[in-house]
């Protein structure tokens, strides 16, 4: 009989918990149209934001608490917690290059993760349940708000960007993993369980199929916007900004 403390994926909980992830895609990107270009936007931008930020800082403080600490989860290096900074970042100020990274890893990585979650984690209502699934699903939708709500879009150079961050930060993580030896992001190891990774051969050359498999979606998440608007490479926030100032190309 399956321990009823582990989560299941695809059980009840998982079920439950994708049913919430669609019903709040479709609130945001409903509440980012019926607001877009209004005062009011940038209010609930920012309100999210600070929703986002404050959640994700007090699970960083319970996870830095002296009976919680544990120096191979509690690192704020996993590249879920670099995308809830840019989020964050991408929802209060519009920055392109915060909204690249979100638009990028709130997509595919992020979601991986929701589709896919690690099969020895604890299930509903354990913390470290509630911890995963709501920062995940607060990523996603914020993904999901800048982009089909709010209006920003991606380009080829926000492709190359989000490649290059990604990049610098694996190599950063790995260093920190064969210092610490610990694991973060697995690119010094497969996990224990088991794993979409292990389809991908072994370490290193699962990392390289990753890479390649990463690169290909992105671009394929990018192609369809440079299709819909040429000539426009730039989010809606900077033509405002060149509106108001009068310069031109």
């Amino acid at each position: 009989m399956p321990n009823e403390d582990v989560f299941v994926p695809y059980g009840p909980t998982h079920w439950a918990a994708l049913g919430v992830c669609a019903l709040g895609a479709v609130v945001v990107v409903g509440l980012g149209r019926r607001l877009r270009d209004s005062g009011a936007e940038v209010l609930v931008s920012r309100v999210f934001a600070a929703v986002l930020g404050a959640y994700a800082v007090a699970m960083l403080v319970y996870r830095w608490l002296p009976d919680n600490f544990d120096v191979h989860i509690s690192l704020p290096v996993h590249l879920s917690d670099v995308a809830w900074m840019a989020a964050v970042i991408a929802l209060w100020t519009r920055a392109h290059w915060a909204f690249a990274l979100t638009y990028y890893w709130g997509l595919t990585l992020n979601t991986q993760a929701v589709l896919t979650p690690a099969l020895d984690s604890p299930d509903f209502p354990h913390i470290d349940f509630i911890d995963l699934w709501v920062q995940h699903l607060l990523v996603l939708w914020a993904a999901l708000y800048l982009t089909w709500g709010r209006g920003d879009r991606v380009d080829w150079r926000s492709y190359r960007l989000t490649l290059t961050v990604t990049v610098a930060w694996a190599a950063v993580v790995f260093g920190l993993n064969s210092r610490l030896g610990t694991n973060y992001g697995f690119l010094n190891g497969k996990p224990n369980h088991p794993s979409i990774l292990d389809l991908f051969g072994p370490w290193p050359w699962y990392l390289l199929v990753e890479f390649l498999i990463i690169t290909a979606v992105w671009a394929l998440i990018t192609w369809p916007w440079d299709v819909r608007r040429p000539g426009r490479t730039r989010t809606r926030a900077d033509a405002a900004g060149r509106d108001s100032t009068g310069a031109g190309p």
